[in-house]
């Protein structure tokens, strides 16, 4: 038995020319991630707990990445729209688990940057090798156990239809395809929405409320200015992981008039944004990182 992916609705006769933008996410998103994570792991230095945990989050990054562009691009290149239902149900998994994963870890960098501004002289302490890989542990963990429920709820379900109106195997979109009661799926779908969004959120909020304090207490400007450019980065990358997120959330679920491409799209966009701007952000807005490229690029021209 088999799915049948439309792509983007409305837009069939597009997919060609919606192909190159694509394309072009996906070579910038494993090029740049691949060049972070390679320097990462090449330079010693940047062996710290914040730059592990920036691997970790790049790592998820590229596993998202490879689990929707691929069928994407065979879709809009070559018209390859079927998708066995095991395979439509392994690509949910992986894309809604690293989309977990990764929020999971922004908490956990937010917490990093909560003891980097108001605990310094203890980062090194509270924050060692050990606790960011349990960390790291904790944040995959909670993306399995709360997405491996979703394909096991769909498989005791009867689909009427098998004509995914979607890019990707999106949970929701599967679940609509089904002629049996779909409450518990479309119930526990919000609860997975409501407790890592809204979890991790409160979590974040409730970090950079502390760091809020420590910098209104602080006397100096230029200790303001140097606490808030620590965070700089991931404030950044929350922005863009969250925005995108909760719009296409929100339109999915109320938005009735948009336009089905539309929906779709942003689908894509929440999806493949975060894993293309986070090493451009934390490349522009972190000195170390700054530092390491001009020594490679200069390393090359001399």
């Amino acid at each position: 038995m088999t799915f049948t992916l439309m792509g983007i609705p409305g837009l069939e006769a597009q997919h060609l020319w919606l192909s190159l933008p694509f394309f072009s996410m996906f070579l910038a998103i494993l090029i740049s991630n691949g060049a972070i994570l390679y320097m990462l792991h090449m330079e010693p230095t940047l062996h710290t707990p914040m730059y592990l945990l920036l691997a970790l989050l790049m790592v998820a990054d590229l596993i998202s990445a490879l689990a929707l562009l691929p069928k994407l691009l065979c879709l809009f290149w070559f018209n390859d729209r079927d998708i066995a239902v095991n395979a439509c149900f392994t690509q949910m998994f992986f894309i809604h688990g690293t989309s977990v994963v990764r929020s999971a870890l922004l908490v956990a960098m937010a917490f990093d940057r909560y003891v980097a501004v108001c605990e310094p002289l203890r980062y090194h302490t509270v924050l060692s090798h050990s606790l960011v890989g349990r960390l790291g542990l904790m944040a995959l963990a909670k993306g399995v156990i709360l997405i491996l429920p979703m394909p096991l709820l769909l498989q005791r379900l009867t689909f009427c239809h098998m004509v995914i109106p979607h890019t990707y195997c999106d949970h929701m979109a599967v679940v609509k395809l089904a002629c049996d009661d779909t409450r518990p799926n479309r119930i526990y779908g919000l609860f997975v929405i409501l407790l890592v969004v809204g979890l991790d959120l409160v979590l974040i909020g409730f970090s950079y409320g502390l760091i809020l304090q420590a910098v209104i207490r602080l006397n100096s400007r230029d200790a303001i200015c140097k606490a808030l450019n620590t965070c700089s980065a991931h404030l950044f990358v929350i922005l863009i992981t969250y925005v995108p997120a909760l719009f296409s959330s929100l339109t999915h679920r109320l938005g009735h008039n948009i336009p089905p491409h539309a929906h779709i799209l942003l689908a894509n966009l929440y999806l493949l944004l975060p894993s293309m701007f986070n090493p451009i952000i934390y490349g522009m807005k972190t000195k170390d990182i700054k530092i390491k490229v001009a020594k490679c690029l200069c390393g090359r021209h001399s």
